[in-house]
């Protein structure tokens, strides 16, 4: 019997990530001992209190449905946490818990955004961008991000590529796949031309907590409240180890928020329940556990930057944020496939080539 997929199914493209890991792992069943370095998981476990937080709530029968848009209380963990992180406490309408910060983007892309219409995002990019706006059928218009420039988005740029069908500009800092960590003054000129041009400005800050300190991290959700026009995407996956878990926050203006919640509502019902307990655990317990693993990635950055810039041929900047290098092979001759499939080949370690995330990661 013949199946014919939609239109749609057709535009569907994934993430580059999981399917080298899926490659990887059947490579581990056939007895191959291969380094991971192709997917951005954390290799320590999720803190024991974040853990009993969740075993506590299943065992008190907090199974059952939340509330769609997110359980009460951890919204207003969330809310007077940002005032913190942040310097502003959002409404509670304008929080919404949803199963990892990475459906986030498909979220706003659809509510945000019609067919045709264009959003200006950073090249080389997270990979999820370039899928959801191939999905949506929306215009993706790249900003370069120089190697030169420390791979930070220009706002000249930003502002030079607008037109009268830019709906919205993502922003992801620290950034993934270069580390790089933008300035307080280059944030605050972007969200400026986004509010003066009525363009809404969607802030990927999941790396938010994964900051080295040579650019202190600053969100421009201040300049709004995240009342009008910014939006803002985290998670626990990376800071927390808690990818598996899949639990992600946005907070936006209360309208938008709305409406992406009914689309939550409408594809997932609503998060996992006891999760959230988890997700409070997170927020108000020790962060010892996260100072102490931020401090191993800094010392796991500095040696493989090294490392890597003694390699005849390889040029590495240092990141500011996050947990990825981005070297420059440019001089080996090589395509980033090449060198990364020389690399699992040849050494058994396992990368995402530059392409994956864009025509400048090549």
């Amino acid at each position: 019997m013949y199946y014919e997929l939609s239109d749609a199914a057709g535009l569907l493209q994934g993430q580059p990530m999981f399917k080298i890991l899926s490659r990887i792992k059947e490579l581990e069943r056939r007895g191959e001992h291969i380094i991971h370095f192709e997917i951005g998981d954390p290799d320590f476990p999720t803190p024991m209190n974040i853990k009993k937080a969740a075993i506590d709530a299943i065992n008190n029968d907090f199974t059952h449905y939340s509330d769609s848009m997110g359980d009460y209380d951890f919204r207003k963990v969330v809310a007077e946490n940002n005032l913190k992180t942040r310097g502003f406490q959002p409404d509670i309408d304008q929080v919404l818990v949803v199963p990892g910060a990475n459906i986030l983007i498909y979220y706003a892309v659809r509510c945000l955004v019609n067919p045709g219409d264009e959003v200006i995002v950073q090249d080389p990019c997270f990979p999820t961008y370039l899928s959801v706006f191939q999905f949506c059928g929306v215009k993706p218009v790249f900003v370069p991000l120089r190697e030169e420039n420390g791979f930070r988005m220009d706002p000249n740029d930003v502002e030079r590529c607008i037109t009268d069908k830019t709906r919205l500009i993502i922003v992801n800092t620290p950034h993934n796949p270069t580390g790089a960590v933008m300035r307080k003054e280059e944030l605050e000129r972007i969200a400026e031309i986004a509010l003066e041009r009525h363009i809404y400005l969607y802030m990927d800050e999941i790396y938010a907590r994964m900051n080295y300190g040579e650019t202190p991290f600053y969100s421009p959700s201040i300049m709004d409240g995240c009342k009008k026009y910014i939006l803002v995407a985290n998670g626990f996956s990376k800071a927390f180890a808690m990818t598996g878990w899949r639990l992600g926050v946005g907070i936006g203006p209360e309208k938008i928020m709305e409406k992406m919640g009914l689309l939550l509502q409408t594809t997932s019902s609503c998060v996992t329940s006891f999760i959230q307990k988890a997700g409070i655990a997170a927020i108000k317990g020790s962060q010892e556990e996260v100072g102490r693993m931020m401090a191993e990635y800094k010392e796991r950055r500095d040696l493989l930057v090294k490392g890597l810039n003694e390699i005849d041929g390889i040029d590495c900047l240092v990141p500011g944020g996050a947990f990825y290098v981005f070297p420059n092979i440019k001089k080996l001759g090589l395509t980033s496939v090449q060198f990364a499939g020389q690399l699992l080949e040849k050494a058994k370690v396992g990368v995402c080539a530059g392409s994956d995330f864009g025509g400048s990661g090549e």
